[in-house]
């Protein structure tokens, strides 16, 4: 793929106390940008300095939600270097988002190409500081210009660089969650297990909800039977029962994460036994009550590994391993991100350098 390089000539200062960073608030130098049209496919690769966008008011994107968009992380080792964490399989996850959605598939291969030559260019804008990584975020819109509901003929594929601050600068706090019995995130049929921006649009109202009672984030149900256990907030969701990990097994209406994956052939490797499978909010609270319900954690690349403390259903809050870090979740956590960060060996194959 010939990409066009347009250098940015006023480079913005790179945050002087990384501490400060936060999430996705400050933006690297660059961004990618490929045109697609029907009939004629990808053209016009080019990187060029960041900035605001141009569309049309009839936009695709704007009136139909024709889009996705995906989330990684390049981390700098101790060394220096810079490492991502299982790129491809993002962009492999990208193009099934992008066939659900109805818009064009960008190859693999190109899409890495695309990512290494932008981190090329903003290498120097990966942070230093120990918990802190840029946030890689590429996405897609259909950009035609009429209103008719319609397939796509023109889209814009790109990536935006934002480097960002720890997630847990003072520590892993449990989180407090409440269990959602009265909306729905997603149905088997459409779109929940594509990363788009109407998935995450839908939830809004109850994480408002929860929000509003003192909770972090909503565990949804299962938009058929509304029993049946699914996502906590953006991430996928675990429970350590009765010695064995159990998470709902990916049925159309779930994200297929990376991170998800990730622990599960972590577990798998080291011989734990692993469930995946219907669970039910019912069984769930019974295990809480009994005590067999010994550890649960929400999994997603920004915060790896996000401990529960306490759930919440139907007015009554059930405290889960005593409202602290449980083993498997800590450890799960310490071994993500050493491979992550460089600090323990890759044994699996899923580090990929940045050269």
């Amino acid at each position: 793929m010939e990409i066009k390089i347009t250098k940015n000539a006023h480079c913005a200062a790179k945050p002087a106390d990384e501490s400060k960073l936060g999430f996705g608030k400050v933006f690297t130098d660059h961004m990618f940008i490929i045109e697609w049209d029907k009939g004629c496919g990808w053209h016009d690769a080019r990187i060029e300095p960041f900035g605001n966008l141009s569309i049309h008011p009839a936009s695709t994107t704007l009136h139909y939600g024709a889009e996705i968009f995906e989330g990684m992380k390049a981390y700098r080792k101790a060394d220096g270097s810079i490492q991502l964490f299982r790129p491809e399989e993002n962009f492999k996850r990208m193009n099934r988002s992008a066939a659900r959605m109805g818009l064009p598939e960008l190859p693999v291969e190109d899409a890495m190409e695309a990512l290494m030559a932008l981190l090329e260019l903003d290498k120097d804008w990966v942070p230093h500081s120990d918990g802190t990584s840029l946030y890689i975020r590429p996405f897609m819109i259909g950009d035609d210009h009429f209103l008719g509901v319609h397939g796509v003929g023109h889209a814009l594929w790109l990536i935006i660089l934002s480097p960002s601050g720890s997630y847990y600068p003072e520590g892993i706090n449990p989180v407090r969650i409440m269990i959602e019995d009265e909306d729905v995130r997603a149905v088997r049929g459409g779109t929940g297990e594509a990363k788009c921006g109407g998935n995450y649009g839908a939830s809004t109202r109850a994480g408002m909800r929860a929000e509003e009672r003192g909770y972090s984030q909503v565990l949804w149900l299962d938009g058929v039977d509304r029993k049946y256990i699914e996502e906590v907030g953006a991430m996928n969701v675990m429970f350590k029962i009765n010695g064995k990990i159990v998470t709902p097994m990916l049925n159309g209406s779930i994200l297929p994460g990376i991170t998800r994956m990730s622990i599960l052939e972590l577990l798998r490797a080291e011989g734990t036994e692993v469930e995946e499978r219907r669970l039910s909010v019912d069984e769930l609270i019974d295990a809480a009550k009994s005590g067999a319900l010994e550890e649960a954690w929400g999994c997603g690349t920004a915060a790896v590994i996000s401990p529960i403390g306490k759930l919440m259903y139907q007015g009554v809050e059930y405290e889960v391993c005593g409202g602290k870090i449980g083993p498997t979740s800590q450890r799960l956590y310490d071994t993500l991100t050493g491979i992550q960060w460089g600090k323990l060996p890759d044994s699996f194959g899923w580090v990929c350098p940045v050269k």
